[in-house]
């Protein structure tokens, strides 16, 4: 069988495009490798009149509407793709393969944090790094900020915002100049020289770090900047690879999402690393609208030449 778009990826980009793609009356297919970035936090926030809801339950009711459009689902990991003549193909992981007109992919990012043992344990719970999809939930508590880059410096600064008891361990970002510490003074925030050894739990959560002479420093919070890396797979086979940033790796495209290899198209994190839920689910619907039309001119082109041989 060949569909009309086949989405890699089915978080909200993905799930999102799907939608859009169905209801413009395409033969859709979804492959999720069922592994998305926010499945440890407890609920999604800033995404409005869904603000709370489980990753989990907000997944399961995208992939109910999909299917209640008539798009269809698939649970398993592309290995690779192809072009094969004017179609795309797509291996699975398992050997299956499966041809699409044009793919859609919204494979999303992962989060590289920095190698600070007990620290990828507590991520999405008491380890953040966005302060507008967590922040509210942890205001009042006293947060410390892992320094990583210079833009740990910048978080800060942020993160001031929602609590007075911020401390700023340097560990491997640049030290403070002047004006840094002129306005950490201002703003009441501590800062902590030195590097930072370890993630200190008790009873399950969060109770400080372990600085590299010993010290604990209680913290209730640890705020890290992460290298947002984008799942780039299965581009690579089609020749369109992630490029390096400030910030990690992203799969560089044209605003309405289409990239430098014909038929592919992307949307969401694995485009835009700085895109939360409800902006990757508009990223979703956008990049559909934009992938949809370029469908149509292509049947319109395809009709007219068939008309116009005819005529002969």
């Amino acid at each position: 069988m060949t569909y009309d778009v086949i989405v890699i990826g089915g978080g909200p980009a993905g799930l999102s495009g799907a939608v859009a793609l169905c209801r413009s009356l395409r033969k859709v297919l979804v492959v999720d490798a069922g592994t998305p970035r926010n499945a440890p936090a407890d609920g999604i926030h800033n995404y409005l009149t869904r603000d709370g809801v489980p990753p989990a339950q907000f997944r399961a009711a995208g992939r109910a509407e999909v299917e209640r459009y008539g798009g269809e689902l698939i649970d398993a990991t592309v290995a690779s793709a192809a072009r094969n003549g004017e179609l795309l193909t797509v291996t699975l992981a398992d050997g299956r393969t499966f041809a699409a007109r044009r793919l859609l992919v919204t494979t999303g990012l992962t989060d590289e944090l920095p190698p600070v043992p007990g620290l990828r344990e507590r991520w999405g719970r008491e380890v953040l790094h966005c302060p507008y999809c967590h922040g509210h939930e942890v205001r009042g508590r006293a947060i410390g900020i892992l320094g990583s880059s210079p833009m740990s410096l910048h978080q800060a600064l942020m993160w001031r915002q929602w609590s007075d008891d911020v401390t700023l361990f340097v560990h491997d970002a640049p030290d403070p100049d002047a004006e840094h510490i002129e306005r950490f003074a201002a703003r009441g925030i501590t800062v902590v020289p030195g590097r930072v050894a370890e993630v200190v739990a008790e009873d399950d959560r969060l109770t400080g770090v372990r600085l590299s002479d010993g010290t604990v420093v209680a913290r209730e919070v640890l705020v890290v900047a992460p290298r947002f890396l984008a799942n780039a797979e299965p581009l690579p086979s089609l020749g369109l690879t992630a490029t390096e940033n400030d910030f990690g790796s992203a799969v560089p495209a044209e605003p309405n999402g289409r990239t430098e290899v014909p038929g592919v198209w992307v949307a969401g994190n694995v485009t835009d690393q700085m895109a939360q839920v409800i902006s990757s689910a508009a990223a979703g619907l956008h990049v559909a609208a934009q992938l949809n039309m370029d469908l149509i001119m292509e049947d319109t082109d395809r009709a007219v030449a068939e008309l116009a041989a005819a005529g002969r």
